[in-house]
C-alpha cells in the first residue's frame, strides 16, 4: 500500500494539469447530469471512445478508422451496461472531436465509479496483434506501453504531456486518500478486462500494464484504458470492423465492469446496482485480483 501511495503523489501532479484545465473550461461545454448513488453503491461507468472527429486514431488496411471501431464497441456495451440496470455516461456518442479537458469534466461531472477508455491499438508490424489492458503511472511498464501512451496522447495536441505543473501544487492532493484506492481499484479492473477479454480472443492476452495516458489523469474514479485489438494487423482488423465482433467484445467489457461492481459494492456492504454477473470461471480467477486488494 506505500507504493500505491507514493505513486498516487507522483501521478497527483499530472492530473492536476489535466483538471485545472478541465476547470477552467467548465463554462464552455454542455452540463452533464452529476448523480450519483447516495448510498455509495456502483451505479454510474463513464465509457470514452477514443478519438473522433478530425482525430481518426490509427488506419487499418482498407480505409478502417480506430474512431469508428471505438464507437461501435463503446455504445454497445454502454446498452449491455444499461441492461443491467447500470447507468452510463459517453464522453462521445457520434463522430466528433472531444478536447481532453472536456473528457475529464463530462468524467467528473457524471460522478461516476469507473472510467473505461476503449481504443484501437497499432504498430509499424502487421503482425503485432491481441488486447491490452492499462492502468495509469508516469512510469511505462516497458518501452513498448511507453510508445502506446505517446501515440494515444499526441491526439490531444503538441501541448499536452504526461509531466506535472509544479510539486507546490501537489500538497493540495496528498490529503485525498482516495488517490489511492483508486490506483488499486484500476488495477483489479484492468485484470478482471483481460481475464475476461481473453475469452473472447484467441490470441493469448499481452498482459495488464502501466503507461501515462494523459486522458486517464484528472478523473476522480477508477480507470483504465483498453487497447481492443491492432487495427494494423490485416486479420485483426478485418474482425474489429465486424459487428459481430464489436458485440464480442463489449459483452466481455461488460463482464468485467458488472464483476468489478460486484466486488466494489461488496467491500462496502451494500447490494449491487447491477443485476447478477456470472462470476469469473475458477481458472480464471488467478487472472484478477481477490476482492479487496490489486497487486
Amino acid at each position: 500500500m506505500r507504493a500505491f501511495a507514493r505513486r498516487a503523489i507522483a501521478l497527483a501532479a499530472g492530473a492536476l494539469a489535466c483538471t485545472a484545465v478541465a476547470a477552467a473550461r467548465a463554462d464552455e461545454a454542455p452540463a452533464t447530469d452529476g448523480v450519483q448513488a447516495a448510498d455509495g453503491r456502483f451505479e454510474t461507468v463513464v465509457i470514452d471512445a477514443g478519438h473522433g472527429g478530425e482525430d481518426h486514431g490509427a488506419e487499418g488496411p482498407g480505409g478502417l478508422l480506430e474512431k469508428n471501431v471505438v464507437l461501435e464497441v463503446a455504445q454497445r456495451l454502454a446498452e449491455r451496461l444499461r441492461a443491467h440496470g447500470l447507468r452510463t455516461v459517453l464522453t462521445r456518442d457520434r463522430d466528433v472531436a472531444v478536447a481532453l479537458a472536456e473528457r475529464t469534466r463530462i468524467a467528473n461531472e457524471a460522478g461516476g465509479e469507473l472510467f473505461v477508455s476503449i481504443h484501437a491499438n497499432a504498430a509499424p508490424s502487421r503482425v503485432a496483434r491481441g488486447i491490452e489492458t492499462y492502468f495509469l503511472s508516469l512510469d511505462a511498464s516497458d518501452d513498448a506501453s511507453s510508445r502506446v501512451a505517446a501515440r494515444e496522447n499526441e491526439a490531444f495536441g503538441s501541448g499536452v504531456s504526461a509531466a506535472g505543473p509544479g510539486a507546490g501544487a501537489v500538497e493540495a492532493i496528498l490529503g485525498d486518500l482516495a488517490t489511492t484506492e483508486h490506483l488499486t481499484d484500476s488495477d483489479e479492473f484492468a485484470r478482471l478486462a483481460r481475464a475476461r477479454l481473453a475469452e473472447v480472443d484467441s490470441v493469448p492476452p499481452r498482459g495488464v500494464k502501466q503507461a501515462p495516458f494523459v486522458v486517464l489523469m484528472g478523473v476522480r474514479m477508477p480507470a483504465a484504458l483498453l487497447e481492443i485489438g491492432f487495427i494494423t494487423n490485416p486479420k485483426e482488423a478485418r474482425r474489429l470492423g465486424e459487428a459481430e465482433r464489436q458485440d464480442e467484445l463489449a459483452g466481455a467489457i461488460a463482464g468485467a465492469v458488472l464483476e468489478f461492481a460486484r466486488r466494489y459494492d461488496a467491500r462496502r456492504g451494500v447490494g449491487t446496482s447491477a443485476s447478477a454477473q456470472p462470476p469469473l470461471p475458477a481458472e480464471k480467477q488467478q487472472a484478477a485480483p481477490a476482492e479487496g486488494g490489486g497487486s
